[in-house]
């Protein structure tokens, strides 16, 4: 009966700010909306300056095959190599490919042609990135170019042995940047809104004076946790839904898993989350001071989740301070189930980690409070 009327007051609390609700709602709007359309990784629009030494049929063709594909954008066809180097000193261009003399002889009779890629290596991502991709359209117009010289009764005889490689990229066929990111970005908002609004709300009410009123009754610590916890485990719940539909009007992403499976991870993970910031709410005397030290640890639980490196590309430290950040297991969960379909059983070590921090948080949230009579 207590819990009952504890309820009934946090949520005519969260109910009368009228900032609150229309921050639940439009937070996971925003953030799923614009988040994975400006904050991608993928290099588009490469400035491209070519120096054609050869003048040639196959020069051209390749030149057409590369700036009809989507990625360069053909701005500067320089007389040499120096003039080119100055497109890339001036900003104009980001790689500049040079055919030498005598491309299409060298490619005809010899079956080999060199050309050089210079890249502007200051945005070390473009600067790869461009080159890779570069390469890989010059190998491929390589491939074009051998299949239409080789005699098919070559191929039979094993003289000429040609690979052909068809990848195939399973889970995400196009490899969208937004596939990738939406999942992770549904663990962000949930942490970012169960996180923070705990972590205020108790030193809110030591602000406020109400703290004492409470402190005066004969609830107990951990029936007032509960209370502080089971309004934002709904809420969490509510935001997770509303991203579910975000990501499938925005991006046509349903779960190829169970949805019944995130559900339950993100109970585990809401609980522990919010218990971390009634911990933090707890040790904190103002508001600015508990906001201060929440942004300080989601900022670097955050960068150590995964959501924009992979953990095994960190070092080896950050990897291991990663195996005590519940956001890294949450987002393997999404990531796993949202895209892969993985089963329950493919994830006992994350659900065992997140109930893990759920029981530590949450009992010292208990433990920290202090209620005096």
């Amino acid at each position: 009966m207590m819990l009952k009327f504890l309820l009934e007051k946090e949520f005519k609390q969260i109910l009368r700010n009228s900032f609150l609700p229309r921050m639940i709602i439009g937070y996971p709007l925003m953030a799923i909306l614009v988040f994975p359309l400006a904050a991608n990784f993928e290099v588009k629009n490469i400035n491209l300056c070519v120096v054609d030494n050869d003048h040639s049929t196959y020069s051209r063709q390749l030149i057409q095959k590369i700036s009809s594909g989507g990625y360069f954008k053909l701005t500067e066809v320089a007389t040499d190599y120096n003039q080119g180097l100055k497109s890339i000193e001036t900003d104009k261009s980001d790689i500049v490919l040079e055919i030498p003399s005598h491309f299409e002889r060298d490619l005809v009779r010899n079956q080999n042609a060199k050309l050089m890629i210079a890249a502007n290596a200051v945005n070390g991502t473009k600067g790869g990135l461009g080159s890779a991709y570069l390469s890989s359209v010059v190998g491929d117009f390589s491939n074009q170019v051998r299949s239409q010289w080789i005699n098919p009764s070559q191929m039979t005889s094993g003289n000429s042995p040609i690979i052909e490689i068809v990848p195939q990229n399973k889970f995400n066929p196009h490899l969208s940047y937004s596939i990738f990111m939406v999942p992770a970005l549904m663990v962000m908002i949930l942490t970012m809104l169960c996180g923070f609004l705990p972590a205020l709300n108790i030193v809110g009410e030591k602000e406020s004076g109400t703290m004492e009123q409470i402190n005066v009754t004969p609830v107990t610590k951990g029936i007032f946790i509960l209370a502080k916890l089971i309004p934002y485990w709904i809420i969490g719940f509510i935001v997770l839904t509303i991203s579910f539909g975000v990501a499938y009007f925005a991006y046509g992403l349903i779960p190829a898993g169970n949805l019944g499976i995130i559900y339950l991870f993100a109970a585990i993970y809401i609980l522990g989350v919010s218990g971390f910031g009634l911990v933090i709410s707890n040790y904190s005397n103002t508001m600015q001071q508990a906001m201060f030290v929440v942004f300080f640890f989601m900022l670097i639980l955050i960068l150590l989740s995964g959501l924009f490196t992979p953990v095994e590309s960190m070092p080896q430290w950050a990897q291991l301070m990663t195996t005590i950040n519940p956001l890294k297991y949450f987002m393997q969960v999404m990531r796993l189930v949202y895209l892969k379909g993985s089963g329950i059983s493919e994830l006992g070590s994350q659900l065992i980690a997140l109930l893990s921090f759920a029981v530590v948080f949450n009992t010292l949230a208990i433990l920290s409070y202090k209620k005096s009579n």
